[in-house]
């Protein structure tokens, strides 16, 4: 069912405004969205509920939200020594632990990741004067009233850690570190220490020639503070234990699907490379994301998935033709309930689906400005410029958030 819109569907002229992460925070009470344009937008659920309400105006109030805070995240600058432009999009965007009525919110573009704390800020009204000193005597005036607004204040900058596209930045559940991701390293951060970092993973060869995969996405388990998991784009999923090892190169367990070899193509491992894999749940399972399918794997299974879902199987003809339009290479997150039991994903012409683990599709929903509706076209007849490339399920309740192009969608499901 639709609940809401930001931003205008139709604005493709400012590719600034286009959406490029999005995040609920653990309570479910913030939603967190970067774009190209390094901007943040925050937007709070409104709690505000008249106590005599009707239960239609309780279930409206429910799915609405309002603009909490918005702020600038990160600039474009300039690499003088690689004569390299490093870009303001935001890539990831992850909440930490709250302190109090503060939030915490880590966001990162290609090369600095940053923490901002966000909640209400008190200022001094302009002009008011709180002490005075006359004929040597000091006076203190009644403290006057301040003002209080909800901003975001820088508390951190790391940087100088990564040589490639960070892509990636995990919280970990002790509550005191993270990790951060780019195409050939995770390093391991105590998020009280910005000057240096541990790096955990290295896959960089000595000949960058003898190069075969890259990492695409990293994150630490939902309850071991220990265990860590990335995918690659070749397909596979490793998961690292820093108690057997404290470099996870040699990873516990790689879970990786056999090759077909009667199958296999020049698009092969393009569309095998995994674009999102997240835990479900207590983190017994893995759900990853490549271009055609869903996987779910079992952690105590390495040898192939418990479930594949073909959920964009239509495409599989025109391949060659979404090569040289380069949507080949866009890349498709997933998000998975609270309970670990649904996967929502995106696809083209603005069309959204909810999986079950089982591999049946509970909802398939055309964005609309007003709504949704069934989807009645496959995805090779959709429009290729209109995807839905990031989206957040709310870890309290049933609402999911959608982004396409410079509009944001919420529904409950």
């Amino acid at each position: 069912m639709f609940s809401q819109l930001f931003g205008d569907p139709d604005d493709i002229s400012n590719e600034a405004n286009i959406f490029s992460a999005l995040e609920f925070n653990g309570r479910g009470d913030l939603l967190a969205s970067g774009d190209h344009g390094g901007s943040i937008v925050i937007h709070k659920k409104n709690d505000d509920i008249p106590q005599k309400a009707s239960v239609r105006d309780v279930e409206g109030a429910e799915n609405q939200w309002q603009v909490h805070c918005q702020f600038q995240s990160h600039e474009q600058e300039f690499d003088y020594l690689k004569s390299l432009e490093i870009e303001e999009k935001i890539n990831h965007i992850q909440w930490g632990k709250p302190l109090g009525d503060s939030s915490f919110l880590y966001t990162t573009n290609d090369k600095t990741i940053k923490l901002w704390k966000v909640g209400r800020h008190m200022q001094r009204l302009p002009g008011a004067k709180y002490s005075s000193i006359r004929d040597g005597v000091l006076s203190l005036n009644r403290r006057q009233e301040t003002s209080s607004a909800v901003s975001a204040m820088p508390k951190r900058s790391y940087c100088n850690a990564h040589a490639y596209h960070i892509n990636s930045v995990s919280c970990n559940s002790d509550g005191e570190s993270f990790l951060s991701a780019d195409d050939l390293r995770i390093n391991w951060w105590n998020s009280e220490i910005n000057t240096s970092s541990f790096n955990i993973v290295d896959i960089k060869p000595s000949n960058m020639e003898e190069l075969t995969e890259v990492i695409t996405s990293a994150q630490f388990h939902p309850e071991h503070c220990n265990i860590l998991m990335y995918s690659s784009s070749r397909g596979s999923i490793k998961l690292g234990d820093t108690r057997r090892s404290a470099l996870c190169d040699v990873c516990a367990k790689v879970f990786e699907e056999p090759e077909d070899a009667a199958s296999k193509s020049f698009f092969s491992e393009i569309v095998a490379s995994i674009s999102d894999a997240s835990f479900a749940g207590d983190g017994r399972y893995i759900i990853s994301r490549d271009y055609l399918t869903l996987k779910v794997w079992d952690t105590h299974m390495e040898t192939k998935p418990v479930r594949v879902i073909n959920i964009n199987d239509s495409l599989k003809s025109i391949l060659c033709e979404l090569y040289e339009s380069d949507c080949i290479f866009d890349k498709f997150e997933i998000a998975v309930s609270p309970d670990g039991q649904k996967i929502l994903t995106g696809s083209y012409g603005n069309q959204f689906s909810v999986w079950n683990k089982a591999g049946y599709a509970e909802h398939s929903i055309e964005l609309q400005s007003s709504g949704g509706r069934s989807r009645t076209r496959d995805a090779a007849e959709a429009d290729f410029d209109k995807k839905v490339l990031h989206c957040a399920w709310n870890p309290s309740s049933n609402t999911i958030a959608l982004t396409a192009q410079a509009a944001l969608y919420l529904y409950k499901v």
